[in-house]
């Protein structure tokens, strides 16, 4: 059987290298790059990120990433985002009082969290919906969060009778965050899984199941 092709999106970001190591441990075939047929013919792509959402925001437009990942999610082609890259789907990121559009996949604002200590860094668990594919079998594990912002409401409206709602998973520092979405093709963490040994192995391994 042969290997599931990933492409890591290529666009500047300081975490790329291991996200690459964590995909071929669990067995992808992993290219990295910001190309538009290398994105757009993967199998599944996974969005890093790290830093600023405003400057995260910036470099995937400057590389003309953002028009690839729409055409992705609605050829319903899978995508994994990670960190920062699992809050670029969010409808906008609030830093030191500024406003920076995301790619508005879903509702919600990344904004700081109400936590005595900041950023929330370490491990912490997570509570995973019942239907999870991303977290089956690790559900009651810890995951290693770097970062100071996330999303703390979730306000999913169903449009369509037929529309199965997205899939959310929670953690908390100070206040509950949203520690992962599964909607379809499109699933996002905030936590770094190839920072979260075998837990976060397993993840990926399950996020390549669904390729």
């Amino acid at each position: 059987m042969a290997a599931p092709r990933v492409t890591v999106l290529d666009y500047g970001s300081g975490n790329v290298r291991s996200a690459v190591r964590a995909l071929e441990r669990v067995g992808a075939d992993v290219t990295l790059s910001a190309r538009a047929e290398d994105v757009m013919e993967a199998e599944g792509l996974l969005v890093p990120g790290v830093g600023a959402f405003a400057a995260v925001m910036a470099a995937l437009n400057d590389v003309g990433a953002v028009r690839h990942i729409g055409r992705r999610i609605a050829g319903n082609r899978p995508v994994l985002g990670i960190c920062v890259g699992h809050q670029v789907f969010f409808d906008e990121g609030v830093e030191h009082g500024v406003r920076t559009p995301g790619l508005g996949e879903w509702p919600g604002t990344v904004e700081l969290l109400p936590a005595p200590i900041v950023p929330h860094m370490g491990w912490n668990t997570v509570d995973a919906p019942e239907d999870t594919r991303l977290f089956a079998g690790i559900e009651d594990e810890r995951f290693y969060f770097v970062h100071s912002y996330a999303v703390q409401r979730w306000d999913f409206e169903v449009l369509q009778p037929r529309m199965t709602p997205p899939l959310v998973t929670w953690s908390e520092h100070g206040a509950p965050f949203v520690a992962g979405v599964e909607n379809g093709p499109l699933s996002a963490v905030q936590f770094h899984p190839e920072k979260s040994g075998d837990a976060g192995a397993q993840l990926l391994e399950n996020w390549l199941g669904t390729l």
